[in-house]
């Protein structure tokens, strides 16, 4: 170990920092200085990674939790040879550079996912470490172990105190991810004030009652007692993840701020020039990085390319005794995911002489699909037996079974949605999560945060609404639904039966650009069969379609999703010719379609038109001039005695359509 080159490089990595927060007026300083000398150890001397090719398989996986604190990562990519330039670095925070505020996913090469919210880069580093558990079991062969990388975060005070970080931590140690190793900036500062203000637990007893292995280093500004500790770390295969407390000066560097509540953020940028001097960096010189420094990751450089260029070969002879792995593992997953249509056609049709609820469907819509796609992962918050979405015959994931593709998270949901965007962010599994929809208020940062990365996870939402009956209103999500169309790029497709259903699990499974919700019913509902399985299915996928036609002359178009629209078709009938029913499944891929298509569902011409959903009804006044919908919470009572006292009936919307003007 070079201490003194390392110790160096700490101190222009401080000075490029603090140049790039003084540059744009904003930032966070305190992460960045504070942990320089732990950033010059993983980067310098720990991690194993190729910067000219980010997103190797057997990379070591570095995951910044305590995302605001994003010129730490930019600092070392650059630093590193990672193609992250010093003009980038100098365009910290500027628009549309490779160094926004917070590290996005797919923005900026080296950055493994998209962090900011405080505790979702433990969530996410725990999904990693549980996808290269599970691509060892997988691909790894006796005597040529391909898959063997680490996963290492770096958090702060505010994700450790974030619940999400609990919840994923004790799954950590359940799961036995011993190739999990975070590091905890224990600076004793928080945003506001002194983190005694609003700790005082012993955070080390506490992880290990989680059952990590522990070890604090006291000095977390020394390299050769921070590469220790890595080093222990990484060697310890015992079935436990590693937490190393590190005790930093936030701030360190900048004397007027250092280790005090203002050094967190900005603030220190003002005092830039005497803390050029205090880091021995050159007076007046911005983004200094010395030659030294420059040579010695050079090198450094060199040296990793050399290990990826030794573990090539072992791959070549790896992939030449198992071709059909090597076809696998080398895919990237958007790659490897079949169109919807090919989905759809290894889905049986459903027998239009029986009622399932939605949930049940998904159930038996997700074993053609699983069998066909393997990459796929079933997950729930301790609730398979009502989310129904096992997949059957493939085992549960645990500390004994890698090779499952079932994962129990218990009653964690916000934990689960962390680690399934992990799992995604790792790149080779699919993964999919059930819980009640009520509930998914609890994961929807997780939600928001996969949305925003485009990443390829689905989410089981079921008990969608009043149906669920006597669990009474804190069970059912009158208003969430709505809420999760809200968020940009997320999917949300609420199926009305069989048919519809399989056509959004193949949606969901399909696509490659971002997240998908799949809203299913606790109750039974009967098979809306007036058309062709293939016309229902094929309409399903544009977001909605007319699922009854009108006879003679259009006058009223009456539009449902989901368990209301048999009662949409019902009312059709009893108000006789003119009448045309559109069913509605997804608001987002309805809207995605061309003008034609949605004028040849919903004709402007036609201005009588009346929505029904057992939800909210703002939103569906963008397609509705009037809407029969539950502007209030719900109430304890069988689900079809609710539907029917809540306005959820055929007789009910024939009643409001039948009352408008002509």
């Amino acid at each position: 170990m070079n201490s003194d080159i390392l110790l160096k490089a700490a101190n222009e990595a401080r000075g490029l920092a603090i140049d790039a927060v003084h540059a744009c007026n904003s930032g966070h300083l305190g992460l960045p200085l504070g942990c320089a000398e732990l950033g010059a150890v993983l980067f310098g001397q720990c991690m194993n990674v190729n910067p000219d090719l980010p997103r190797w398989i057997n990379r070591d996986r570095f995951v910044l939790s305590g995302g605001h604190g994003s010129m730490f990562i930019y600092s070392w990519l650059h630093l590193a040879g990672f193609d992250v330039s010093l003009g980038d670095v100098k365009s910290f925070r500027k628009l549309h550079s490779k160094t926004p505020g917070h590290p996005e996913y797919m923005e900026t090469p080296g950055v493994e996912c998209t962090t900011g919210p405080l505790g979702q880069g433990i969530g996410n580093a725990v999904g990693f470490a549980l996808a290269g558990k599970m691509n060892a079991a997988r691909f790894n062969k006796e005597g040529a172990e391909i898959f063997d990388y680490a996963v290492i975060a770096l958090a702060g005070d505010g994700c450790i105190q974030e619940g999400v970080a609990s919840e994923a931590s004790a799954l950590a140690a359940h799961w036995k991810l011993d190739n999990l190793i975070l590091f905890y900036d224990s600076n004793d500062v928080t945003l506001d004030a002194m983190a005694s203000v609003s700790q005082s637990e012993d955070t080390a007893k506490r992880y290990e009652a989680y059952g990590w292995d522990v070890q604090t280093v006291t000095d977390g500004h020394s390299p050769a007692a921070l590469a220790a500790a890595y080093d222990k770390a990484r060697s310890a295969k015992n079935g436990k993840p590693q937490l190393v407390i590190v005790k930093t000066v936030i701030g360190k560097g900048i004397e007027e701020v250092q280790g005090t509540a203002k050094g967190h953020g900005e603030g220190g940028a003002k005092f830039a020039d005497k803390a050029h001097a205090t880091l021995g960096l050159p007076a007046g010189e911005k983004f200094y990085v010395s030659t030294e420094v420059r040579e010695f990751f050079a090198a450094r450089k060199a040296a990793q390319i050399k290990n990826y260029n030794d573990w090539k070969a072992r791959f070549d002879v790896w992939a030449a005794a198992n071709p059909a792995l090597a076809a696998d593992v080398e895919k990237p997953l958007k790659d490897a995911m079949p169109s919807a249509e090919e989905l759809m056609a290894v889905i049986p049709a459903f027998n239009p002489e029986k009622k399932f609820a939605t949930r049940v469907s998904g159930g038996m819509v997700l074993q053609p699909i699983a069998k066909k796609l393997d990459r796929v992962i079933g997950g729930s918050a301790d609730l398979y037996g009502s989310t129904k979405n096992y997949i059957d015959g493939v085992g549960d994931v645990s500390a004994d079974n890698y090779a499952g593709r079932n994962v129990r998270y218990g009653i964690r949901e916000h934990a689960m949605g962390a680690i399934m965007n992990g799992i995604a962010y790792d790149g080779y599994w699919m993964p999919s999560g059930a819980t009640f929809l009520t509930f998914s208020d609890y994961m929807r940062p997780s939600c928001r945060l996969a949305a925003l990365a485009g990443l390829p996870v689905q989410y089981v939402f079921t008990h969608d609404s009043v149906g669920v009956g006597e669990d009474g209103p804190t069970h059912q999500p009158i208003e969430t639904t709505s809420s999760l169309r809200l968020i940009p790029n997320l999917s949300v497709i609420r199926p009305a039966d069989g048919e519809e259903t399989a056509a959004a699990f193949a949606s969901a499974m399909s696509r490659k650009d971002g997240p998908t919700a799949l809203i299913l019913s606790r109750q039974d509902l009967p098979n809306m069969g007036s058309l062709s399985v293939e016309a229902r299915r094929n309409g399903t996928l544009k977001g909605a379609y007319v699922a009854k036609r009108e006879q003679g002359e259009l006058k009223l178009i009456l539009i449902a999703s989901g368990s209301e629209v048999q009662h949409a078709m019902k009312a059709a009938e009893s108000l006789g010719e003119g009448v045309r029913v559109v069913s509605m499944p997804s608001m987002n891929l309805f809207d995605a379609q061309s003008a034609e298509y949605k004028e040849s569902v919903l004709p402007a011409a036609c201005t009588k038109r009346v929505a029904i959903e057992a939800g909210v009804s703002a939103l569906w006044y963008k397609y509705a001039s009037t809407v029969v919908g539950i502007d209030r919470f719900g109430i304890s009572a069988p689900g079809d005695m609710v539907m029917e006292i809540l306005g959820m009936s055929a007789d009910n919307l024939a009643k409001v359509a039948g009352s408008l003007s002509a």
